[in-house]
């Protein structure tokens, strides 16, 4: 019984830790992603005109957060469900939404950006934070109680 007690504690003190990297992560955002949008959307910006981007700046400096939020949110999800396969397949679904959340990005952003700056803005998020592990965490414990 202790010994069990001791392993979750640990367990839990694994998820804290990387969820304070998650916070890091967030906190460092301006000195380590290349992200224009951080200070627009932080304005008023119904009023103001798109800001100027390096596209391909841009997308690697999505591609690297969302990956840093991705491994993490991944560590965070095997440590609590102790499932190499969930986790598998929880990788799986983060880089089909990385597909089709950065297509989407760039799309809207070069074709209806003026006119969509909402969803530019919703894109984005789901972009740059872990979004997905608030989602993931509710739908593999229900499957898990499922089964």
């Amino acid at each position: 019984m202790l010994k069990k007690l001791l392993n979750n504690k640990l367990r839990i003190a694994f998820v804290m830790l990387l969820v304070v990297f998650l916070v890091l992560v967030r906190a460092y955002e301006n000195t380590l992603f290349y992200d224009p949008f951080l200070n627009y959307f932080k304005m008023d910006f119904t009023n103001l005109p798109l800001p100027k981007i390096d596209n391909v700046q841009l997308f690697f400096g999505l591609f690297f957060r969302y990956f840093l939020n991705m491994i993490l949110s991944l560590a965070i999800i095997y440590i609590i469900f102790k499932d190499f396969g969930l986790t598998k397949f929880a990788a799986v679904l983060y880089l089909v939404f990385f597909v089709i959340l950065i297509l989407a990005f760039f799309f809207v952003f070069s074709f209806y950006g003026e006119e969509n700056k909402m969803t530019l803005f919703y894109i984005r998020r789901f972009l740059i934070q872990p979004i997905f592990l608030l989602l993931f965490i509710p739908a593999f414990f229900y499957q898990k109680q499922i089964k």
